[in-house]
């Protein structure tokens, strides 16, 4: 029988790292991945293929990729394009690889569904902060307010393991502003009418 504490924790690890990869999309995956490989912790079955060598090296490139990017101006808003799909399917594989406690079918389900929406729900606030910066700016604060993000992402990703039910909470409370912020936008929209 499961205990609910572990059920819990695991279930808010997953989200927490689920809801950081609407900052960086590889950033949680990689150190997953790299925890893994040296054996601090277990992934679920069907996710043991984290742990490879091949995939600590393959992420550990994506993520110096995203990071060098996103400090380009207009590579940067390239890549907030592409990351609407990108990071619900990265926000899944991070929540579903650390809920060991789960149906691995059931752990996937939840990634997808709640992980990615946390995701896009931090990826929402991240891009209308871009996009601000941009408009304030002329681009000039981008690679600043990139390198913030970085920070506060791999702070998050750490979160996530140390303090997981904390983090959950506040990346819910930050996905539901980032969904509300764009919908009130949405609504007053012109062409939306």
């Amino acid at each position: 029988m499961m205990e609910p504490t572990t059920v819990v924790t695991g279930l808010c690890m997953g989200l927490a790292l689920a809801a950081t990869c609407g900052l960086r999309a590889f950033l949680p995956l990689f150190v997953v991945s790299l925890l893994s490989h040296l054996g601090h912790i277990e992934l679920s079955e069907g996710f043991e293929w984290m742990s490879s060598t091949i995939a600590v090296l393959g992420l550990g490139a994506a993520v110096l990729i995203e990071l060098l990017a996103d400090k380009v101006p207009v590579v940067d808003h390239v890549l907030d394009t592409v990351a609407i799909f990108i990071k619900p399917v990265a926000a899944m594989i991070a929540a579903a690889s650390v809920m060991t406690e789960l149906d691995p079918l059931l752990s996937t389900v939840v990634g997808l569904v709640l992980g990615g929406t946390m995701a896009q729900g931090v990826h929402l606030v991240k891009a209308k902060l871009r996009l601000m910066s941009s408009a304030l700016t002329a681009t000039v604060a981008n690679p600043f307010l990139s390198i913030v993000e970085d920070v506060l992402a791999l702070i998050a990703t750490v979160m996530a393991f140390l303090l997981p039910v904390l983090l959950f909470i506040t990346a819910c409370g930050l996905s539901i502003w980032g969904f509300r912020t764009w919908y009130r936008r949405r609504k007053q929209s012109p062409e939306s009418g």
